[in-house]
């Protein structure tokens, strides 16, 4: 910022004021006294007189010239220096998610009091208007451009479960016995960071064994509702009721059909008589064969048992094996953000409970830290794309390096470990995963250069 005062006192003199914004190196604020007569200042030129620092500080005072008018200076050097932003969508280095105890709650992803000033403005614009139908799939109905959306997420779920028991046979995954951490690669990684069992008596060493496609690809499961705009679930059904992915369960409440899970199906919308009493539109006027989704469906893929599993021959087709397993994860995780924007998705903010539908259930099974405080009941809140697709992250290991070392450990970076093994399988590295991976920093050969690092 740079500041022209006038001079304090009796003879004070007219002050001039110019911000900026830019960062000008080694510039300090100084203060420069005008001459009385401020006619002299609209002149287009004046007299420019140098002057030394000490002669500034000990009150003499400064006359300078401009080309051109003050005004027009002033004018000129406000326009000329704005903020300059420049933005990169993925950075060099970013932090991995923080991680949060078990005696933590997990953050709302919207602060409650933006939540409360956000309803009460909708209030407000609502106040003297006529009321609008409820849009679906509020109303019972389904959103008719989600449909595909939901089938293309069920299989590539399906693609990518298949295409990671192939990899798997070919990039070895390795999983500790006693927590769930993994590791991708032949060796597991020497860091001593095992919170499982016994942990004390093994120093936070880990005990590796081979790892499964759910130790990579991690099944959350939540309870199939019949109806999703029925009554909430009660602790006493909580048997009666099959649980299932919860990936799946939002893609059948988004137009999804599976025989041997049924659903309904309403090609009216609901009449609502209050907040919670929903009423049925009368649908005898309607034909039995009248399906309006039947057009949008697809033919749905299944998974591949494990004894029918073969592992890809060659370089190239391991390349390419790992090219279509990164697609399809990149295309569950894109599609379930899509439904998740209209199809509600619940977390309890204690444990990793996942409920698909706008209330949660009332089931009574959380064992998180102080249930009793609480019976056993969850805290519900609006659940995150992590949530429902975790992505659990694991060491990255860099080409030019077989294993890990224990001392190097805080100059590794880390990925999602779908992305992990793909990248070993012969993908290149993607863009959007580059900064928790660290791969612009330099990896010292031995303990005496990490030690000589700034």
């Amino acid at each position: 910022m740079v500041c022209l005062h006038g001079a304090s006192g009796t003879n004070a003199f007219p002050t001039w004021r110019v911000e900026s914004r830019t960062c000008i190196p080694n510039f300090v604020p100084f203060r420069v006294s005008f001459a009385s007569e401020c006619d002299a200042l609209r002149k287009p030129s004046l007299m420019l007189l140098s002057s030394s620092s000490s002669s500034l500080h000990g009150g003499n005072q400064l006359k300078f010239s401009l080309n051109v008018g003050v005004s027009t200076w002033i004018h000129d050097f406000k326009h000329s220096s704005r903020k300059i932003i420049i933005r990169n969508n993925h950075p060099q280095n970013v932090d991995l998610p923080r991680f949060y105890s078990k005696k933590e709650k997990k953050p709302f992803p919207i602060p409650i009091v933006e939540l409360r000033r956000a309803a009460r403005e909708r209030m407000k614009k609502l106040q003297g208007k006529p009321k609008t139908p409820t849009p679906p799939p509020r109303n019972g109905m389904l959103v008719k451009s989600l449909v595909l959306v939901a089938y293309e997420v069920l299989n590539a779920r399906v693609t990518l479960i298949n295409n990671l028991k192939k990899l798997m046979k070919v990039v070895p995954v390795l999983a500790c016995k006693h927590c769930n951490e993994i590791h991708v690669g032949p060796t597991g990684h020497p860091f001593h960071s095992c919170r499982g069992f016994r942990a004390e008596t093994r120093r936070g060493l880990h005990e590796w064994t081979s790892a499964t496609v759910d130790d990579v690809f991690v099944p959350i499961e939540a309870y199939h509702l019949f109806d999703r705009l029925g009554r909430r679930i009660s602790h006493e059904e909580r048997f009666s009721i099959p649980r299932i992915p919860a990936l799946i369960e939002l893609c059948i409440q988004a137009g999804v059909d599976l025989p041997e899970l049924h659903t309904k199906r309403r090609r009216k919308p609901v009449i609502r008589r209050g907040k919670n009493e929903i009423i049925d539109a009368n649908e005898d006027d309607l034909s039995d064969e009248l399906d309006p989704y039947a057009k949008l469906r697809k033919p749905i893929l299944f998974e591949i048992p494990d004894s029918e599993i073969t592992p890809p021959v060659g370089t190239e087709e391991v390349a390419l094996l790992a090219i279509e397993t990164f697609e399809a994860w990149e295309l569950v995780r894109q599609g379930a953000e899509r439904l998740m924007r209209k199809y509600a998705v619940r977390v309890c903010g204690y444990c990793p409970e996942v409920h698909v539908g706008y209330s949660g259930h009332k089931a009574q099974n959380c064992g998180a830290y102080k249930h009793q405080q609480r019976n056993g009941q969850h805290g519900w809140q609006k659940a995150v794309l992590d949530d429902l697709v975790p992505p659990r992250y694991v060491w990255h290991v860099p080409e030019d390096m077989l294993e890990l070392q224990r001392e190097l450990r805080n100059f590794y970076g880390q990925a999602p470990a779908v992305v992990e093994l793909c990248v070993q399988g012969g993908l290149e590295v993607p863009e959007k995963y580059k900064p928790t991976m660290r791969l612009d920093i330099g990896i010292p050969t031995n303990l005496r250069e990490a030690e000589m690092v700034v």
